[in-house]
């Protein structure tokens, strides 16, 4: 008998990437491009050939992770982004009636803190919170041992939060280096690590800033550990002292003294991340 097997599925504006874990470990991957712009049903079909690349009758189950906002409980997805024909699609009941397993949706911030939960650094942990720092500001949420996505999949939209004349998102995410200075976050980057003055001035403003939202997290969800993922964690060491001196005048330094915040350091997160929600509804392969 062949041992058991489950499929994480990420799907991007653009690609779709899908591993197949066994024992805890990516076993194999596809990857193949979508045709973002095509009708739902075209869409939907190369989803489908893309799973058969990797299905057989050891899997079973598939977790799939979108950019969109999600029904979890009945895996619907809606409005996913630069897919505009996916408006709104039972993607669980259309897995689960091709393959005849089950199938769990989440949106990516979730599954980035429950890959971390199940395969990265928050094994150990009850209250995680995982945050991405990228193209927006967004967060996944473990409470009491649990992926808490709220009544309506939207907890941790720490990003649209206000702050100063925008939102969170418009001073902790690239659109930060952009609005601010015309620049990328990558480009930044590139310079601070050939010791660019201005570069390593540009990050710690830009440090001030996370840290004025983890300031907020900290005091909406008092986790035990923030993880930290996205495009623009690459730049934590560029950041982090700034984000840290932020701390220094929080009003519960208990809170501050007893978290950590780190670096995720898991390769192919996202495919994990989705492989995760079937572990976190059902008993560990």
């Amino acid at each position: 008998m062949k041992e058991k097997s489950i499929l994480g599925i990420d799907i991007g504006g653009t690609n779709i990437r899908i591993g197949k874990i066994l024992n805890n470990k990516i076993i194999s991957i596809h990857s193949q491009k979508l045709t973002s712009t095509g009708s739902e049903k075209k869409i939907l079909d190369e989803i489908i050939s893309s799973v058969y690349n990797l299905f057989d009758k050891s899997v079973i189950g598939i977790g799939v992770g979108v950019p969109s906002v999600v029904d979890v409980a009945k895996g619907i997805v809606y409005d996913v982004q630069n897919i505009p024909s996916l408006k709104k699609v039972f993607l669980k009941n259309i897995l689960e009636d091709e393959f005849k397993i089950p199938a769990y949706i989440n949106n990516d911030a979730n599954c980035f803190v429950a890959g971390e939960k199940y395969f990265g650094q928050g094994k150990n942990f009850s209250n995680i919170v995982g945050l991405t720092i990228g193209t927006g500001l967004g967060a996944g949420i473990y409470a009491n041992g649990k992926l808490y996505t709220g009544t309506n999949c939207g907890a941790g939209e720490f990003g649209l939060l206000p702050y100063k004349d925008s939102d969170y998102e418009h001073y902790c995410s690239s659109h930060f280096f952009k609005n601010s200075y015309n620049t990328t976050g990558e480009e930044m980057y590139q310079k601070a690590e050939k010791g660019n003055k201005t570069a390593l001035k540009i990050f710690n403003e830009f440090g001030t800033h996370i840290g004025n939202a983890i300031s907020a997290i900290i005091l909406s969800l008092d986790p035990e550990i923030i993880i930290i993922g996205g495009s623009v964690s690459k730049s934590f060491k560029f950041f982090k002292k700034s984000m840290h001196n932020i701390f220094e005048n929080f009003p519960y330094q208990n809170s501050i003294k007893n978290l950590k915040i780190i670096v995720s350091r898991l390769s192919q997160g996202p495919v994990l991340g989705a492989a995760a929600l079937y572990l976190e509804n059902n008993e560990n392969l």
